[in-house]
């Protein structure tokens, strides 16, 4: 690669370096306040690594992939800590019905000085309304259907208890429902313990109605009156009075740190404030998983939280996480821990097998349970085609106008072009609908047009993603930038062999290269197709992910509200979180055939789990690993990268330059010289066509500042629209983890308003802010994860080493179609991260979920 410089123009004087980065940012602002009591710490706890059991906080899973919700369990031994035999064996004893369930929930050690949380609970025999949307386990096992979006967003809102008992509901004694935390010191979930319970000033003021009692509580505490807004809508309307009686509630209020809350219960409680409130810890708690959740954990070990509590200064961690496990805030899973080279031993039953703690917030285990329970539903249900075309199965209820413009042009308008031939014998191990119910049309090619198919795919790798798509309900498909061929020609394939099929990327700039690239293999296919294709139709075969799931693209939903989709292509599956997972398996109808397709070098989703790589991992579909390299300089840079090796490439066209700086302020300088003026003049990409890409949003030369000094030298203005003019180019964030590249076009009484992709976005006035819209010349990677360019810039300043992986590169480099600049500061850390830091690691179970259902599956097939 080239190291010479676009431009000789002499560097600025060097500038201190700034503050070191992060590629996350707290939304908003939080309370004021002193700070808190709490020791400095990770505020986020790290996966710990797999070991032995853990002796933590206890309680058991049951139900499908040993995950259901569970209890603290008893004390064990003199320390009065379970340890993970007494747990297993407290389990069987349940189980066994040699011991109540009540018990395994109840048997606490007292705490000094009184009763604890969930004593008083008991004591008061409250049970908290279910919260509407709730949902229930099937059976032992995970949620029994619908989207994860039904589940409840607050980290604090725990399982329903038992009416005698105010421990969680379990297998053994009913089913799980979601609640809203009681807002009341009397209440199970946030008892006002007795030391603390001396009533202070600011707390026995009468309350204004509504928002302006928010305002007044916050003020109360020396929080700012801004808040207001946030914490009704994550408190609900009775938000005064539980902030009052739970000062540490306002913890749940995104972007408020323990430091802020503990300031703020100082200026409400007064004296009674102490670090060993036990509203605090559970607030905590609460905080922890939720941050955890922000960094991509589903759950974190036991041992992990209890670490994270301590350096809070919470003065006794297991006590803090029993009771939010009895109090139904989190649950307790065991996850098995897999030891290279040994294998299972089935004939002895007696021999245990190292297991691991984790604790979850309860919206996200659900999550995951769905997201496995649908991907194995989808391999389950699914009928190999037969030796001729066929209907699976046909309804007149289920077919005609609720299938969709889409399914009738398929179909040959009146259907007179269908081959006449009887439907295959359903499975009848598979779930049947009920007699009632519609029954989707799901149209079966024999393996003969599948075949056909696949000879004339237009490349081996597109051959072989097609034979696998026909004989599985779900395939997992591996390439870089080059291999989204592959699955816009099994796209084209389907359509033509008159299948409904799509595929979802995760942004407008992925859909309309998808859109291109089906447009391009349908050509391919064309003897296959009863009739040829309209141009339009490629169009349509491509379509945003999110814009699918929300109807506005794609073939709609039919009578049973699921996708009317036979085959459905996710591109970018990378960038699939769980509950937006969740919510789109839980979307698809049995016999549907489900393509996971992505490059597993990127940076993981924005939300929580590691969804793509645990279905890699565990090995539960077919996996087609494409064989097509991507070409030219850039291309092999980023290939390189993959496989943890920074190489020098030729680039005899400027493809790849290297632009030193010694400091922030320089790197910022560059960028701006690269930008505006070296890249258009060398390489002949314009400003508008290049895009900058950095790690963090602050620092010395994170995306404030260095969008502050693009827009100072492209389109200077005052910034009469809430710091934006028109012509500024922004990043738009319509929801947490999806960011549409945008212009502003304007603004008035009604918002900002944007032309994003082609259409016009208005943003209302009170959400233009910096977790809404930003400037958008320069973005993380993460922001920029599914988009290309011609031109990119990539800036890494010295402050940034520390949050440099190998997927940070190789996604951040990943983005240039032509050219890439890197403004390099970090001198030797870029290498050495490349090599030796793959990814920041992720704890999550939806791996061991996974191949719990194969091994299941396996062993039905085995019985059968």
């Amino acid at each position: 690669m080239s190291t010479d410089r676009l431009s000789d123009e002499a560097a600025p004087e060097p500038t201190a370096p700034g503050p070191e980065t992060t590629e996350g940012e707290p939304a908003a602002a939080g309370a004021s306040g002193a700070g808190g009591q709490g020791a400095p710490g990770t505020d986020v706890p790290g996966a710990a690594g797999a070991g032995g059991a853990d002796p933590g906080a206890a309680g058991a899973g049951a139900g499908s992939g040993g995950a259901g919700a569970a209890g603290g369990a008893g004390a064990a031994g003199q320390g009065g800590v379970p340890t993970a035999a007494a747990l297993a064996a407290a389990v069987r004893a349940v189980e066994s019905g040699e011991r109540s369930a009540d018990s395994f929930f109840t048997a606490r050690s007292p705490r000094a000085g009184g009763t604890g949380t969930a004593a008083g609970a008991r004591k008061n025999g409250g049970v908290p309304a279910p919260a509407a949307g709730s949902r229930e386990r099937a059976g032992q096992g995970g949620p029994a259907g619908g989207p994860a979006g039904s589940a409840p967003e607050s980290a604090a809102r725990p399982a329903q208890s038992d009416a005698r008992t105010g421990a969680p509901s379990s297998p053994q004694n009913g089913p799980q429902a979601h609640t809203h935390p009681a807002t009341n010191g009397d209440g199970p979930n946030r008892p006002a313990p007795a030391e603390h319970a001396a009533p202070h000033p600011a707390t026995t003021a009468e309350l204004a109605p509504g928002l302006d009692g928010v305002r007044q509580v916050l003020a109360a505490g020396g929080a700012p009156e801004a808040l207001a807004g946030k914490t009704a809508e994550t408190l609900g309307e009775r938000a005064a009075e539980t902030l009052r009686e739970d000062p540490w509630q306002l913890l749940s209020v995104p972007g408020v740190r323990p430091e802020q809350a503990d300031g703020f219960a100082r200026a409400l409680l007064g004296p009674a404030c102490g670090p060993d409130d036990e509203r605090r810890a559970q607030a905590l708690v609460g905080w922890l998983l939720e941050q955890a959740a922000l960094a991509g954990h589903s759950a974190l070990e036991a041992s992990a939280l209890r670490a994270a509590l301590a350096q809070r200064s919470v003065p006794d961690p297991d006590e803090a996480l029993q009771t939010a496990i009895a109090e139904g805030a989190v649950l307790v899973f065991q996850d098995a821990i897999e030891t290279p080279g040994a294998r299972p031993a089935a004939d002895d039953e007696d021999e245990e097998q190292p297991v691991r703690v984790l604790l979850g917030l309860d919206r996200f285990a659900m999550a995951e349970e769905s997201v496995a329970d649908g991907l194995a539903r989808l391999l389950n249900t699914f009928e190999e085609p037969s030796d001729a075309d066929g209907v699976a199965s046909e309804d007149d209820e289920g077919s005609g106008e609720d299938e969709g413009d889409a399914g009738a042009e398929e179909d040959g308008g009146d259907g007179g072009d269908r081959p006449d031939v009887e439907a295959p014998e359903p499975d009848t191990g598979a779930p049947q609908p009920d007699a009632d119910s519609p029954v989707r049309l799901v149209r079966q090619p024999s393996p003969a047009r599948w075949e056909a198919a696949a000879t004339a795919a237009p490349s081996p790798s597109a051959a072989e993603l097609i034979r696998a798509a026909a004989r599985s309900g779900l395939v997992a498909h591996t390439g870089a930038e080059a291999a989204r061929a592959e699955p816009a020609a099994l796209i084209a394939a389907a359509r033509a062999l008159g299948l409904r099929a799509c595929g979802a990327t995760h942004t407008a700039d992925g859909r309309a290269r998808l859109s291109r690239q089906v447009a391009e293999a349908t050509e391919a296919f064309a003897d296959l197709a009863a009739a040829p294709g309209a141009p339009e139709d490629a169009a349509k075969a491509a379509v945003t992910l999110s814009g699918l799931l929300a109807g506005r693209e794609g073939p709609g939903r039919d009578a049973d509200g699921a996708l009317a989709l036979d085959v459905l292509v996710v591109l970018d599956a990378p960038q699939l979180d769980l509950e937006t997972a969740a919510m789109l398996v839980e979307s698809l109808t049995d016999g549907t055939r489900l393509v996971l397709s992505g490059d597993p070098g990127v940076l993981w989703s924005a939300g929580p789990g590691r969804l793509f790589a645990d279905v890699l991992a565990a090995r539960c579909c077919p996996q087609v690993a494409s064989r097509t390299p991507d070409f030219g300089p850039v291309g092999e840079l980023v290939s390189g990268i993959g496989i943890g090796e920074l190489n020098q490439v030729e680039a005899p066209g400027k493809e790849v330059v290297i632009v030193p700086a010694r400091d922030p302020g320089e790197a910022v300088h560059r960028t701006v010289q690269l930008v505006a003026d070296s890249v258009p003049r060398a390489i002949g990409v314009p400003a508008e066509q290049t895009q900058v890409i950095t790690v963090g949003h602050g620092g010395a030369a994170g995306t404030r500042a260095l969008n502050a000094a693009l827009k100072e030298r492209l389109n200077p203005g005052p910034g009469r629209f809430g710091g934006f003019d028109p012509g500024d180019r922004v990043a738009y964030s319509p929801a947490p983890g999806r960011t549409v590249p945008g212009t502003v076009t304007g603004a008035d009484a009604a918002g900002l308003h944007l032309e994003c992709a082609g259409a016009p976005v208005v943003v209302p006035r009170e959400r233009v802010g910096a977790d809404t819209v930003r400037h958008g010349w320069a973005i993380t990677a993460h922001q920029a994860v599914g988009a290309r360019w011609p031109a990119a810039v990539v800036v890494l300043p010295g402050d940034a080493a520390k949050g440099l992986t190998r997927a940070w590169v190789y996604t951040a480099f990943g983005r240039a179609e032509r050219h890439l600049s890197v403004v390099q500061g970090v001198d030797q850390a870029l290498p050495r991260a490349v090599a030796e830091i793959p990814a920041k690691e992720r704890t999550t179970r939806l791996r061991t979920l996974l191949q719990l259902h194969t091994v299941q599956a396996t062993a039905d097939a085995l019985a059968g």
